[in-house]
């Protein structure tokens, strides 16, 4: 990105290509849901979910930022970002934002009609997103359905049933992510409570810790639950042993105030992603 000429530069940075773990963690639960059905490797159908995962990540961080461009300018963390600080307009930004849908779209075509329909019902919660962190002390939770929507549409392009274990993974896979993002909202306490921007790491305050330590035991009991549900075989429950024990060293080890450990530990989540996605083709294939 560094050869890149200035405006091609802060059009990659708007959409965040610097920072891969977002789509990283966006794609996790696709492959989730693709490989807890049982269907085998799909490494076409993974290669396409892919690929969107990384357009619609883009989209989304551009969308957000045209949004959140007064607030950002208020942060120090992210006063320096293309919009916010003027190197890019809202309209570029605009075109910039439909480009990474098309591409999407080139993805939703890939798809059968019932995944289709999931996919597009994503873009009213995307929408809505960067207003929540304005109305409600916990828009990790609505970021928790954006990012965790992959896996419904990765199942429904193969299986249309086993709807109960599909709830219980889905939800266990939302506590995780409100988890794993009250740790990134945590860089920015400080800057958040003098801008007026809500967040679960606020809400908890001195609580945090523990916050975060129960929201990952609920997803580690909810995929848990939803393994169980679709297989009831011991197997199930001890492929969740990597996850859950990753999950523990994350908490058992993060420094609250530090926002370098924040930031690290967060990161750690792509690892997360990993070990699950073994544990469902374990639990789907074996």
């Amino acid at each position: 990105m560094l050869r890149l000429p200035q405006p091609l530069r802060d059009l990659a940075l708007l959409a965040r290509f610097d920072r891969p773990v977002g789509w990283q963690l966006l794609f996790w639960p696709c492959v989730w849901g693709v490989w807890l059905t049982g269907s085998g490797w799909q490494l076409g159908l993974l290669a396409w979910l892919l690929v969107g995962s990384i357009a619609m990540r883009g989209a989304g961080c551009v969308y957000n930022d045209i949004v959140d461009a007064p607030l950002d300018a208020q942060v120090a963390r992210t006063a320096s970002r293309p919009v916010a600080a003027g190197r890019v307009s809202r309209k570029t930004a605009w075109v910039w934002l439909v480009a990474l849908s098309l591409i999407g779209f080139l993805v939703l075509l890939q798809l059968r009609w019932q995944a289709q329909a999931v996919a597009l019902a994503s873009l009213l919660l995307v929408a809505a997103y960067p207003f929540m962190k304005r109305i409600t002390w916990w828009p990790q939770l609505w970021l928790g359905l954006v990012f965790g929507w992959g896996l419904l549409v990765g199942w429904m392009q193969l299986r249309l049933d086993n709807w109960d274990a599909l709830a219980a993974v889905w939800l266990g896979t939302i506590a995780w992510i409100v988890g794993y993002d009250t740790i990134y909202a945590l860089q920015d306490r400080e800057d958040d409570a003098l801008v007026g921007v809500r967040s679960s790491a606020l809400r908890l305050g001195e609580r945090a810790r523990s916050g975060i330590a129960l929201f990952y035991l609920l997803a580690i009991g909810l995929w848990g639950a939803g393994f169980w549900l679709y297989r009831e075989d011991l197997l199930a429950l001890l492929a969740l042993l990597p996850a859950a024990v990753h999950l523990g060293w994350q908490v058992a080890t993060l420094e609250v105030c530090d926002a370098s450990s924040a930031l690290d530990r967060f990161r750690a989540n792509r690892w997360t992603g990993a070990l699950m996605a073994a544990a469902c083709f374990v639990v789907g294939n074996a």
